[in-house]
């Protein structure tokens, strides 16, 4: 048991300090929620609405299909989707069936596709029918072993009337063409059967998901997460979240059944878009509003704003850029927001003004909370009530979770209370390790008293209340609106411009986005190049948020002895130029 959990005078009253029960497949939070709410409303898009006995019914035909297809235990399954209606079914449906989900970035370029496609060793893709993301698809599966194609439309889920006008009139997104032996989505569920094959699952060893981050080294790699650990993560969150239903009423656990509602504003692919949300209201047998694009309508985020007054939102999960997006638009005070009762943040730091004004707006109360997409993916939060949340902090770890701090040099000796040093951590959300990499298992997970930890890159430290600070970050991680961009990643690109000598990136300040990536080039000797011409030569080759806003031409970049070059030294710069403090 976490010794900063029992020193806390702040833990939730009513919040046991661990865990049980969480040995058992994920899908089986569906299995219960049909089976104690069928008729209850799951997903809600565009008015049409799926409960979770028909979510299940979908599963279970899909899990059927997919072993006719001979995907066996173990097999990796690729969901290449937006947040569509159809993207529960289907993982649940890979899990039913014995498979690994793999969520890929909907907006991925097919060079980034492919990878993730080949390195994981994909049996099956579900793509989205769409001209852009199934011509995506189509490059990206050259090299791969995916041998089923599942092709998803929209109209599968649009009321009928929608549904009908939108065939007639062409508004329903399509792809120009499909390929010979491609399965529509609609098609095997009607003719499938809904007998999920009966399974052997070891929730503690079988993996559920693998879920592609660049670590703390930028180099893409699919951390694996099993059942337990998912399921363990949302099943702490779900004791963890405590609200009044009314006014002056005593906090509970979110009701069952129908009492929320959830935004589905964050990607389902990304950890913090697909455990505090999707899995989350599944389990608590609540609705989910699935956003397919947040930035849609004019101005972009209407629409959000349309759906948070229309379904009655209740539960938002998101990322700064998002509530900062709902407090400045220009028709915010046309809506009524009032049915917001709790918001849970991450992925970037939350400034104050923000919270005050998104809570002066709505009447709803804002947590912060901190972790890992290699860890299911949260590790701490705030109380959820005002008295006992504490801003500039991201909570108390969690029911189970042990948090360390150590030293920096070497991380194997463990720091006293309130001195910074690297974040590590234990628990049962923390991952199995990255798929097929070794040598980065071996670099990111220490022993300390026969404890296996793994180091999170991250410097902070527990204060004297049991809050964990974080003072510092991932030294080379970008933050762009929540998501992760490595310099690494980036960098490559750029050195395969011709004219390109050498190239770092970094991340600057931005108002909209929290952080921007900026380039710094220094051209092969000779040659001349524009900022316009960098920028056009990335844009076709990486997903929107990694690509660089700022290009500056350099004669020469700052290296080290070993001819290493300094980003550390560039940021700094930058910093100063800009008149802030350095980090």
């Amino acid at each position: 048991m976490p010794i900063e959990t029992l020193r806390s005078p702040k833990w939730p009253e009513g919040v046991p300090f661990e865990i049980k029960g969480y040995e058992r497949p994920l899908y089986s939070i569906l299995d219960n929620a049909a089976r104690d709410y069928t008729d209850a409303t799951y997903t809600i898009f565009n008015g049409a609405r799926r409960s979770f006995g028909q979510v299940k019914d979908t599963a279970d035909r899909i899990a059927n299909f997919l072993v006719s297809r001979g995907i066996k235990q173990g097999d990796r399954i690729a969901i290449f989707l937006p947040n569509l209606p159809h993207y529960p079914a289907i993982f649940f449906s890979i899990l039913k069936a014995g498979g690994v989900c793999v969520t890929c970035n909907p907006l991925y370029k097919p060079s980034e596709l492919n990878f993730q496609l080949q390195d994981s060793g994909t049996k099956a893709v579900f793509v989205m029918d769409h001209p852009q993301f199934y011509d995506t698809a189509l490059q990206a599966l050259e090299g791969t072993d995916v041998d089923t194609v599942v092709i998803c439309n929209i109209r599968s889920y649009l009321p009928a009337i929608k549904g009908f006008m939108g065939a007639i009139l062409g508004k329903i997104p399509k792809a120009d063409h499909h390929e010979p032996g491609h399965f529509k989505f609609d098609d095997i569920v009607r003719s499938s059967r809904p007998e999920p094959p009966v399974l052997d699952i070891d929730p503690l060893k079988d993996n559920a998901l693998i879920l592609y981050t660049g670590g703390t080294t930028g180099v893409p790699k699919g951390a694996c997460l099993t059942h337990a650990n998912l399921l363990s993560n949302v099943m702490t969150v779900e004791e963890w979240v405590q609200l009044p239903e009314k006014p002056g009423e005593k906090a509970r656990k979110l009701r069952r059944g129908g009492m929320h509602t959830f935004l589905g504003v964050l990607p389902w692919y990304h950890a913090f878009g697909l455990n505090p949300c999707m899995l989350y209201s599944c389990i608590t047998a609540s609705r989910l509003v699935c956003i397919p694009n947040p930035r849609a309508g004019k101005p972009p985020f209407t629409d959000v704003l349309k759906d948070i007054e229309k379904y009655r939102v209740t539960i938002v999960v998101a990322v700064p850029t998002i509530y900062s997006a709902i407090i400045n638009h220009p028709l915010t005070d046309k809506f009524d927001l009032s049915s917001i009762m709790a918001c849970g943040c991450g992925a970037a730091p939350l400034p104050v003004e923000i919270i005050k004004q998104f809570e002066d707006r709505t009447g709803a109360i804002i947590f912060e909370g901190y972790g890992l997409t290699e860890t299911s993916p949260i590790i701490t939060l705030n109380p959820t009530n005002i008295e006992q949340r504490k801003t500039g902090s991201v909570g108390l770890p969690l029911p189970g979770v042990d948090i360390k701090i150590m030293d920096l040099e070497e991380g194997i000796r463990e720091l006293p209370q309130g001195e910074d040093g690297e974040v590590a951590v234990n628990g049962p959300q923390v991952m199995s390790g990255y798929w097929n990499k070794p040598v980065e298992n071996k670099a990111v997970f220490k022993e300390n008293n026969r404890t296996r930890l793994l180091m999170t890159g991250d410097i902070g430290h527990i204060d004297e209340e049991g809050f964990l600070i974080i003072t510092d970050r991932k030294k080379d991680m970008i933050l762009v609106s929540g998501f992760n961009a490595y310099p690494a990643d980036i960098e490559e690109v750029l050195y395969t411009h011709p004219k390109v000598a050498m190239a770092a990136v970094i991340g600057v300040p931005d108002l909209h986005t929290g952080e921007a990536v900026k380039a710094f080039i220094q051209l092969k000797p000779g040659e001349e190049a524009t900022e316009e011409e960098i920028l056009d030569f990335v844009g076709s080759k990486m997903v929107g948020f990694k690509r660089p806003t700022q290009i500056e031409f350099r004669d020469k970049l700052p290296t080290s002895v070993i001819g290493k070059v300094l980003r550390r030294v560039l940021r700094d710069e930058e910093l100063e130029k800009r008149g802030m403090v350095k980090f």
